[in-house]
């Protein structure tokens, strides 16, 4: 019974209830990079990964397949064969949804241990990823500064002429 339009937002993850069987176990994470936002939702599963509703070994373009398995690389197989990660991912160009892509899916494999398995695989996990590659789990606050008038971008200006 809210007044003038405020709402009431229930704060906490409710888990899913299937017929006769235990809460679903999930996590869901993001990866960002510029405009990119990609959501990796991990469940229980048998190692399934998808990204936009497509296997992993889809990704375009080819030569950036790579950098998406990069998370997967690093960590043994049995890290995360038990989970099933979904990513959606929007905004961007290529380049930037690939970044965006590999933070969520590493992001999540990490939520995922600490929530479900153990906080000392889950140290060990982040302790290797950060040691490769920091931006697997922490996001690239860079953003392109807005053009100002003057000149043809954010800090060139047009060259100037005496005569």
């Amino acid at each position: 019974q809210s007044t003038w339009g405020e709402k009431n937002y229930s704060v906490g993850k409710k888990k899913k209830m299937t017929k006769g069987k235990s809460p679903v176990e999930s996590v869901q994470t993001f990866g960002r990079k510029r405009t990119a936002t990609a959501v990796a939702h991990c469940i229980r599963g048998r190692g399934l990964i998808k990204i936009n509703g497509s296997p992993i070994d889809l990704v375009n373009p080819p030569l950036l397949r790579e950098k998406v398995r990069e998370p997967l690389h690093l960590l043994s197989k049995d890290r995360y064969s038990n989970i099933d990660i979904r990513v959606r991912v929007r905004g961007g160009g290529y380049v930037s949804q690939i970044y965006a892509i590999r933070q969520a899916i590493a992001k999540g494999i990490v939520a995922f241990h600490q929530k479900y398995v153990d906080e000392a695989s889950k140290r060990e996990i982040k302790q290797v990823l950060l040691q490769y590659d920091r931006t697997l789990l922490v996001a690239d606050p860079r953003r392109a500064e807005p053009k100002k008038f003057g000149g043809p971008g954010a800090r060139a200006r047009y060259q100037k002429s005496y005569r």
